[in-house]
Parts: C-alpha cells; structure tokens; sequence
C-alpha cells in the first residue's frame, strides 16, 4: 500500500531563502538515499505558504524516511527557520 503526505511547513517570516536552502538539499538527499520514496517535492502556494509532496511505496518506506540520518540532520537545521511545527497530512494511495 502507498502511502502519500503533504506536509504544511510553517516559516519564519524573511528566513524563506534559509528554509529552501536546507530544504532543497534534504530533497536531494531523500531522493538519492531513500529508494521506498517516489516524490519528495518542494512547492509554495500563490500566498506564499510551503507545502512538500511525499509519495512513498510502502508504510515502511515512509518510516525508513523518518528514521533517516539525513533526515534527522535536517531537523537541526530547520530550528531557526520555522515558525511553528508542520501539518501533516497522511494518506492512502487508491489508484
């Protein structure tokens, strides 16, 4: 079963550069280090807001994502750019 997430990232205001910055760079490493993940992508809305599309083979796999050294890393990272925690939104993929 896939499972999908679209994470609701609340940033600092003026930190928005930082928090791609460090954003972008976890993508890339999700992408090269996480083979149960199909999407990991960065998006902003017309008001600004951040938002990351996630799609991952398996319940597993979005687990292996949360446990992962880069992950972890980038959680450090983000201390000073946020504004407050994610909304995450899960679900399963029908079709």
């Amino acid at each position: 079963m896939a499972i999908a997430v679209i994470a609701k990232l609340n940033v600092a205001e003026g930190k928005e550069a930082e928090f791609e910055e460090i954003m972008l760079g976890l993508a890339e490493e999700v992408r090269a280090k996480e083979p149960g993940n199909q999407l990991y992508t960065l998006c902003k809305d017309d008001d600004g807001n951040y938002l990351v599309m996630e799609l991952y083979e398996s319940p597993e796999a979005l687990a292996t994502h949360g446990q992962s050294e880069h992950f972890k890393a980038a959680g450090a990272k983000f201390a000073g750019v946020m504004a407050g925690r994610p909304e995450i939104q899960r679900l399963e993929v029908v079709g």
